[in-house]
């Protein structure tokens, strides 16, 4: 008898290079921390992200995924995928103690997430939520006020009054008593908004700026309107000093700034001295800088079905505030330096550089190991044509902006998933605390 022999099947990137093998935790982080939940990518469907970030996260301690969860939200600003995440830690976490409870309270930062939660543990299926998730629940309900809770009540498939009602939140005093009870009849005072202003039939102007003046208009708001409020003709100034002000910036993903500039050019001056401004309150980089930006064709993915920017606008952002003597290069097909700018000009420089083709990784590599730097970052989806070689920096950073299976950037490189600004916040601690090990 012939006993067949079947060969394992080498870790390759969607192009073809070699990958590296991955832990479960490694492979989660990867997954996590460019995913924007359910939307597709350039080589891999939404829900089968989705569902690999779950059977990941069976696998890994309770305290990883808790501890990931709480990354992703703070640190990264994400909000869907953390959520995912929280629903498997309700599985593994049991017999932890408080972890559940702690974790999903830490998490949620928003009241609507509170029912956005349940919505995602009953995506297959309603069934009952366990003791620590209705405690973390609860407790979450005590974060938020009137406002906030009347702002986010929406007629979604799970509405705020239901998960009130399954957690028995019980109020601490009167005051709390009589603001459950207008979450459970759904008559909480409708917030100030400019949603609510608008869709009651007030005039855009007017209203902008009344919110403007009353300092009643988020920041995310604020980027996502100018438009509006350009067609409005709302006065320049207040939406000038609103800009320069950054109130409430903290969570704003740099690319939102590009994404605003392209919808209303005329702000686009202040919307890049704000961005400038939001990145230099951190402390400089020292030596000099090579930073390798991926413009392959898979980098012209859009980040979701609603949104215009894609992930090389994310990768060129991030490439455009980097602080210090920097060079830039790009790579797709060839390799090619741009002029180091910064901010807008610096994402134009960046993705007007060359067609996008190929992920020759490899030889981007090859050429910038050949010129003197002292730190190499590469920011791509990693899905690299060609071998990649290891880096001739001690200080080599490869910071993944997609949530594809396999990459190249582990083992000789220092490894970062994401794309918001907290990239160079990993940078300066890592560099900061020499010696420590890399992930």
């Amino acid at each position: 008898m012939k006993l067949n022999i079947f060969a394992k099947r080498p870790i390759v990137t969607h192009e073809g290079a070699p990958a590296i093998p991955l832990s479960a935790a490694q492979a989660l982080r990867r997954s996590v921390l460019s995913c924007l939940l359910w939307e597709n990518e350039f080589y891999e469907d939404g829900h089968a992200i989705a569902d690999r970030i779950s059977a990941l996260a069976a696998e890994v301690a309770p305290e990883t995924v808790a501890a990931l969860a709480i990354e992703a939200r703070e640190r990264f600003k994400l909000r869907h995928a953390p959520l995912l995440l929280l629903v498997a830690l309700t599985r593994t976490g049991a017999g932890k103690g408080s972890l559940v409870s702690d974790t999903i309270c830490r998490v949620i930062q928003r009241a609507d997430e509170i029912s956005e939660l349940v919505a995602i543990y009953w995506k297959s299926g309603k069934r009952p939520l366990s003791k620590q998730m209705k405690r973390g629940l609860a407790r979450a309900f005590d974060k938020f006020d009137a406002y906030q809770l009347a702002k986010y009540d929406r007629d979604g498939p799970v509405k705020l009054r239901d998960v009130l009602f399954l957690v028995h939140a019980k109020p601490k005093d009167e005051a709390q008593a009589a603001l459950f009870k207008g979450v459970a009849d759904r008559e909480l005072k409708s917030p100030d908004t400019w949603e609510v202003a608008l869709s009651g039939g007030a005039d855009k102007r007017e209203t902008f700026e009344r919110l403007l003046k009353d300092g009643k208009l988020g920041y995310l708001a604020l980027l996502r309107n100018l438009r509006n409020m350009d067609q409005a003709s709302v006065d320049e100034a207040l939406v000038r000093e609103a800009i320069l002000a950054r109130k409430g910036a903290q969570r704003v993903l740099p690319f939102r700034y590009v994404a605003a500039a392209r919808a209303a050019p005329r702000f686009e001056p202040w919307l890049d001295q704000a961005l400038a401004e939001a990145v230099l309150e951190g402390p400089v980089l020292d030596g000099r800088t090579v930073i390798l930006v991926d413009v392959s064709g898979s980098m012209d993915a859009r980040l979701s079905a609603r949104s215009d920017l894609t992930r090389m606008d994310a990768a060129a952002t991030l490439a455009s505030i980097v602080p210090g003597d920097v060079r830039v290069f790009t790579f797709s097909n060839e390799v090619v330096e741009v002029p180091p700018r910064r901010g807008m000009a610096g994402v134009d420089a960046v993705i007007r550089s060359q067609a996008h083709g190929g992920t020759y990784l490899g030889k981007a590599v090859a050429h910038v190991n050949r010129l003197p730097h002292d730190r190499l970052i590469v920011v791509t989806d990693e899905q690299s044509h060609d071998p990649v070689p290891a880096p001739k920096s001690a200080k080599a950073y490869m910071v993944n902006v997609a949530s594809n299976r396999n990459g190249v950037g582990y083992g000789d490189w220092t490894r970062i998933d994401g794309f918001s600004e907290a990239v160079l916040d990993f940078i300066r601690e890592q560099e900061g605390f020499a010696g420590e090990a890399r992930n």
